[in-house]
């Protein structure tokens, strides 16, 4: 199996700000921590610097006129007006460069797209990509540039059915909505029920329109769900899916806010769940585009993002993390010095709660979506 993992130092020299929690800097510890596994230089695996976007590429989804004003704040100035595009103090601020960033996340997930789509790999993996909640003409949820959907539109140019499965604890809300009226691409969210967290959106009930009924799925979890909730509902699912949608390439969001210790959300995810939706989709996919996402725990994020990528080259990897790397490392949060959490299981009167809400939402995405697929 060929792969590809696009990365390059700049995409860390971006800064949201101090007191922002996208923390660029996760990148280049992802970046460090696949290295000092050997994963970069296996033999089917190539290294990509990624390319900045162009304005063509991202007016195929974003409005120009919200493209120029993304522009004119790429000097980290606010300027007039800005406030109507969603851009200024909170989620999403101005900052140096800020055009520059959404460019080059954007090239770089479009080159995992072509990468794939032409064959040259089986599978690639953008890591800086994967900011799913950004409009048509509005930054959302830290999202200013929406490259899931510019990736999909590339495929869709390219006449490829596409499956998108976003595994962020966030609902996928602005991919979501730009397919929701065409059969050609399936959504599929598993997330955190939006009754409490942003962007209060991706209910069971959210199913497509037009031509696009059935062809958008989500599935909310309650809040504190575990491991064992998340792969049920998962493997009831998302293998079905595949089989029913049979997709051409699949272009997969791997967010881990969902981790126990993510201070955004409120999933109490592992590495050991994570890992193991990320070994389905890796099995099931004919092609496979994978990107970031959402994460704020700087260390949950290189180290499920390091285990996804060793699962996507089909190779083993030690539990202890590499001495060099804990040596230059170790106080971003790696003290304990492993790669996979313990395993975590919810017990109790909370639990069994939890669990016929989820086991409710899988019956009513099977009533609703399954049939619908079946035609």
């Amino acid at each position: 199996m060929k792969t590809a993992f696009l990365y390059t130092d700049a995409l860390a020299r971006f800064d949201y700000g101090e007191s922002h929690p996208l923390k660029t800097v996760r990148l280049k510890l992802t970046y460090e921590l696949t290295r000092s596994y050997g994963l970069l230089s296996l033999p089917q695996c190539r290294l990509i610097e990624p390319k900045m976007a162009t304005d063509e590429d991202l007016l195929k989804f974003h409005e120009e006129g919200y493209l120029e004003v993304l522009k004119e704040v790429n000097s980290g100035v606010m300027v007039f007006g800005a406030e109507q595009y969603g851009l200024g103090p909170g989620d999403n601020p101005v900052f140096r460069g800020l055009y520059d960033w959404s460019r080059l996340v954007t090239g770089a997930s479009l080159q995992a797209a072509s990468l794939v789509e032409s064959g040259e790999v089986d599978a690639a993996f953008s890591i800086s990509g994967g900011l799913h909640h950004a409009r048509a003409s509005s930054a959302s949820g830290f999202c200013y540039v929406n490259d899931p959907v510019i990736a999909i539109h590339s495929l869709l140019e390219k006449g490829r059915r596409v499956l998108y499965i976003d595994l962020d604890a966030h609902h996928g809300d602005g991919v979501q909505d730009a397919f929701y009226a065409t059969d050609r691409v399936l959504t599929v969210s598993v997330h955190e029920t939006g009754s409490g967290l942003f962007p209060g959106t991706g209910f069971e009930d959210e199913t497509g329109a037009g031509k696009g009924r059935g062809y958008s799925v989500n599935v909310p979890m309650p809040p504190y769900s575990d491991d064992e909730l998340f792969l049920y509902a998962f493997d009831e699912i998302v293998p079905p899916l595949f089989d029913l949608f049979r997709p051409d390439v699949v272009v997969s969001q791997l967010g881990v806010d969902s981790f126990q210790s993510d201070p955004l959300a409120h999933l109490n995810y592992t590495t050991n769940g994570f890992g193991e939706a990320v070994r389905r989709i890796h099995e099931l996919s004919p092609k496979w585009v994978a990107l970031g996402g959402g994460g704020y725990d700087v260390a949950n994020v290189a180290r499920a993002w390091t285990l996804a990528w060793a699962i996507m080259n089909g190779v083993g990897i030690p539990d202890e993390i590499p001495a060099e790397f804990l040596e230059r490392y170790r106080s971003a949060g790696f003290e304990g010095g492993r790669l996979r959490d313990g395993a975590y299981v919810e017990e109790g009167a909370g639990k069994e709660q939890r669990r016929e809400e989820v086991k409710r939402v899988v019956r009513v995405v099977k009533e609703t979506i399954f049939p619908a697929l079946g035609k």
